[in-house]
C-alpha cells in the first residue's frame, strides 16, 4: 500500500514562494519516478514536475526556471520549490508516484493572488 500526503499550500501573493511537500509511506527510492501535477478549476491535470530514480528531473515549460523538484530519500520526502508565483500557478498541486502503477496524494491547494 502507497500512500502519500501533500503539505506546504496555502496563499500567496505573486512573485512569492512556497515549498511543497509530498511525503510518502515507505522509501521512494524504489519508485520509478515521482511527480507534481496540478489542476485548476475547469482544466485538465497537468504535469509540472518529474524527477526519475536516477535523479534527473524534467518541467513543465510554464514552470521551468521557477520551480524545482527535489528529493530527500532519507525522509522519504519529495519537494517542490516554486518561486516567483504568478496568478496562473493557481490549482490544487497532486504528488505522484509510480510503481508499476500511478499513486496520488489527495492533493494541496495553492492559491496566488494578484
Amino acid at each position: 500500500q502507497v500512500q502519500l500526503v501533500e503539505s506546504g499550500g496555502g496563499l500567496v501573493q505573486a512573485g512569492g514562494s512556497l515549498r511543497l511537500s509530498c511525503a510518502a509511506s515507505g522509501t521512494i527510492l524504489r519508485f520509478d519516478r515521482m511527480a507534481w501535477y496540478r489542476q485548476a478549476p475547469g482544466k485538465q491535470r497537468e504535469s509540472v514536475a518529474t524527477i526519475f530514480s536516477g535523479g534527473s528531473t524534467n518541467y513543465a515549460d510554464s514552470v521551468r526556471g521557477r520551480f524545482t523538484i527535489s528529493r530527500d530519500n532519507a525522509k522519504n520526502t519529495v519537494y517542490l520549490q516554486m518561486n516567483a508565483l504568478k496568478p496562473e500557478d493557481t490549482a490544487v498541486y497532486y504528488c505522484s508516484a509510480v510503481l508499476v502503477w500511478s499513486y496520488w496524494g489527495p492533493g494541496t491547494q495553492v492559491t496566488v493572488s494578484s
